[in-house]
């Protein structure tokens, strides 16, 4: 087969397959299945500079912008993680930190991630002023209104600060939650969601914060940025 042809190929696919996950909310493939067709485009990219594409999914995967919705830089790039589905991955990943670093015999904290979607907010004087999704990591969409429905978002600080900050956390739906909405949608003769993950993804960029407010959002906060 003609490599550019190939190439080409995998970027329709991964387009095809981000645009069902981020916008549609109805992923037909596997993240590892993802994962493996990806690697699969960057190698061969990677072999062949001659046909570089920078509207490549390899350049910006996963960009959930939506025009629906008023875009804005972040004020701190939002990084995504990387997946590692094998022992040998993680050797090389400490063996790049620890040849950065100049130090070995590192340690390391691990904890069970949140599967849910990334969200930025930020403060001013204890109040909270805007809510973006991870978008592209650069920029992001403004879900402040939908944000604003979650119970568990302070919309003001219980205590006066005279200083700004941006925090970083990962909105919700848990299992017990999940469970309970697709009772009620089979009750009603409604087909069921696919996964949590997905619908606290779709929940927040619906257009209309009071069906947002009907839906069991939770956010859970890891990192801050002053």
């Amino acid at each position: 087969m003609d490599t550019l042809k190939y190439i080409e190929e995998l970027r329709n696919k991964l387009h095809h397959h981000n645009y069902l996950y981020y916008i549609k909310d109805a992923p037909e493939i596997s993240d590892i299945e993802f994962d493996q067709i990806l690697n699969e485009l960057v190698s061969l990219e990677n072999k062949y500079p001659q046909y570089f594409d920078a509207n490549s999914p390899s350049q910006r995967v996963g960009s959930s912008l939506s025009n629906s919705f008023k875009t804005f830089n972040h004020k701190y790039r939002m990084y995504s993680l990387e997946n590692s589905y094998s022992i040998e991955d993680l050797v090389k990943w400490n063996e790049r930190i620890e040849k950065n670093l100049g130090k070995n015999n590192l340690s390391f904290s691990c904890e069970l991630k949140l599967d849910g979607v990334s969200i930025s907010l930020s403060y001013e004087k204890g109040l909270l002023k805007k809510a973006l999704t991870r978008g592209d990591g650069i920029q992001g969409d403004d879900v402040t209104e939908n944000i604003k429905t979650i119970n568990s978002i302070p919309l003001k600080l219980n205590r006066a600060i005279d200083y700004d900050f941006t925090i970083r956390g990962e909105v919700i739906i848990e299992k017990k939650d999940f469970a309970e909405m697709n009772k009620i949608r089979v009750r009603n003769g409604d087909t069921k969601y696919m996964n949590p993950r997905n619908t606290a993804s779709g929940s927040i960029k619906l257009i209309n914060s009071l069906e947002v407010k009907k839906r069991p959002l939770k956010c859970y906060f890891f990192s801050n940025y002053f």
